[in-house]
């Protein structure tokens, strides 16, 4: 099939790359001239496992193609995906300005009939809105043609994308046609050959279904957090509880691992939306407003633990800090736990040095780029130099089995925060350490 992908962040590159990787043709569309010229040489904007081998492959196959001419791309295309970002809003709304931008200048420069597939985290009823757009520049040049509206979720962790879009655990379609059920379905079966994942429904049940899916993990995620808290107060060892519940099959042991708290482009932008959609439809959404509100004091449980043990005044002291992005395998840092600790510590007056494989440069030019006494060291045990503790924020594989003996050489004292209790089996209070954790100490 030709197929158009407008926008070339995460969600647009990753699904334009694994389209044309099953032998579709792709055009992928961006406004941003400057990353086009950089896709064009090779140059990937993000970081994701396997996606520049992917893309470097498919465009010397000429299977993938990238633009910033919608309206070259679109004379020959079948379905147009619109994969722009949502950002949040003040009031915690998705802002949907760019993809009704995309929505009008589809229906400006459309000339046969198109699918157009909402592949952006969207709310409910969206999918009128672009319908009405497009309609809109359709009626404005006097034109009839006809047009479907497709509401097609994505899925992908971060990390692990590549392999959430070759082989995904569904594939969720909402269409109002037979044509675009059936076109859509043509599209995703080299994707799901070896078991039907095909989940055809209306439309607003699909762009209800992404909400839905990650505020359930959200609350997971808090929900565990909670418990850990309450573990810590009473004297049991979250990491025991973990594994007691964990063994119903009604609830696994997916999401259920005390830590530090979430965050990524996902889960808190899409939880906060929720709860802007149930508000502006007249209902309180207090399990979603509890499931923020646990994440949100959750990102300042280690520094708390750290101020506790080294007091509120921490001039003179330096942390070694491992971990900057939200979880391992990606350079995403929105809304990482790692900001919001480093910013308590420094604030009273530490000093941090950081490593992470991957977001330093995020941490530095962006998230972090304002905030005094950080050094970023290219190496783990580089942080740990003349440092007062290790801080275990991302759980990197590389960080899984360190060398605590070159850990306790290195530090002035053996002291351990673990935000993702990585370490709980290593019996390091036994090797020397003062080891703090989520839900233990």
């Amino acid at each position: 099939m030709k197929l158009i992908v407008i926008g070339t962040g995460y969600v647009g590159l990753v699904s334009g790359t694994c389209f044309s990787e099953m032998g579709n043709k792709v055009t992928c569309v961006d406004i941003d001239q400057e990353k086009i010229n950089k896709l064009h040489k090779g140059i990937i904007p993000i970081y994701e496992p396997g996606l520049e081998k992917m893309v470097l492959k498919n465009v010397e196959k000429q299977n993938l193609f990238f633009t910033t001419k919608l309206e070259e791309a679109i004379e020959e295309a079948e379905i147009v995906f619109i994969a722009v970002g949502t950002p949040m809003g003040e009031d915690g709304s998705a802002d949907l300005q760019y993809v009704l931008a995309v929505a009008k200048e589809i229906g400006q420069k459309m000339n046969h009939r198109l699918i157009v597939v909402d592949k952006s985290t969207v709310p409910v009823g969206t999918a009128d809105k672009v319908k009405a757009t497009i309609q809109a520049e359709l009626d404005k040049r006097n034109v009839a043609i006809e047009f479907d509206v497709v509401s097609n979720p994505e899925f992908l962790k971060e990390g692990d994308a590549i392999n959430d879009f070759m082989k995904p655990d569904r594939v969720v379609i909402g269409a109002e046609s037979e044509y675009a059920f059936e076109k859509m379905r043509q599209l995703y079966t080299p994707f799901t050959m070896t078991n039907d994942r095909f989940i055809a429904m209306d439309v607003r049940s699909a762009e209800m279904t992404k909400y839905a899916a990650n505020a359930m993990l959200a609350t997971k995620i808090s929900f565990m957090n909670e418990m850990a808290n309450i573990c810590e107060r009473v004297g049991a060892d979250v990491n025991n509880v973990r594994a007691g519940i964990g063994s119903d099959s009604r609830i696994g042991y997916s999401f259920i691992y005390p830590g530090a708290g979430y965050g990524g482009s996902c889960f808190p932008k899409d939880v906060k939306a929720l709860k802007k959609i149930a508000e502006e439809n007249g209902y309180e959404a207090q399990l979603i407003s509890s499931v923020e509100e646990v994440n949100n004091r959750q990102k300042f449980v280690i520094a708390e633990k750290v101020i506790k043990r080294f007091g509120e005044d921490l001039r003179g002291k330096t942390f070694g800090l491992w971990g900057l992005a939200f979880k391992p395998g990606t350079d995403d840092m929105r809304e990482a736990p790692a900001i919001y600790v480093i910013k308590e510590l420094v604030k009273r007056g530490a000093k941090v040095q950081a490593y992470d494989p991957k977001a330093m440069e995020e941490a530095q030019h962006f998230y972090l780029k304002d905030v005094e006494n950080i050094a970023y060291k290219n190496a783990k045990y580089e942080v740990l130099a003349e440092a007062d503790a290790l801080i275990l924020l991302t759980e990197w594989k590389e960080f899984r089995s360190p060398d605590f003996s070159e850990i306790e050489k290195q530090l002035k004292t053996p002291v351990v925060f673990d935000g993702r209790n990585q370490y709980n089996s290593y019996n390091l209070e036994e090797r020397g350490f003062e080891y703090y954790q989520i839900g233990k100490n």
